[in-house]
């Protein structure tokens, strides 16, 4: 455990709170279309907005994937003109997450790890 702990592999808490226990049940992906310039800047400014749990810089036609939470459709809507309207967001394209097949996981990496010694 310690050395895990010193190699940071462990992620905070929150990770493991629902969002849907907090009252968001709608989640989002929302692809990011920027001016690459501005990309420092504007990430400061997106993490500024709340219902972005996390977001990842991206290769191919998007430079970045947000995935986002929110009340319901209007809400979603309200959230993707917040993030329009940050400087050097050139568009955006969403995908509502219809349901999740396979949850966030890491015990099949530890599994094959221990196989391998």
């Amino acid at each position: 455990m310690a050395l895990l702990e010193k190699k940071h592999a462990f992620l905070s808490f929150e990770r493991r709170i629902n969002p849907a226990a907090l009252g968001y049940p709608l989640m989002a992906f929302i692809s990011v279309h920027v001016q690459q310039q501005k990309l420092g800047q504007l990430a400061a400014e997106l993490s500024g907005i709340p219902e972005i749990l996390e977001g990842h810089g991206l290769t191919g036609s998007a430079d970045l994937l947000l995935r986002v939470v929110a009340l319901d459709a209007e809400d979603l809507f309200r959230i993707n003109g917040k993030i329009l309207a940050c400087d050097g967001v050139d568009r955006t394209d969403t995908a509502l997450a219809m349901s999740e097949l396979i949850p966030f996981r890491v015990q099949p990496l530890l599994d094959r790890g221990s196989q391998a010694s």
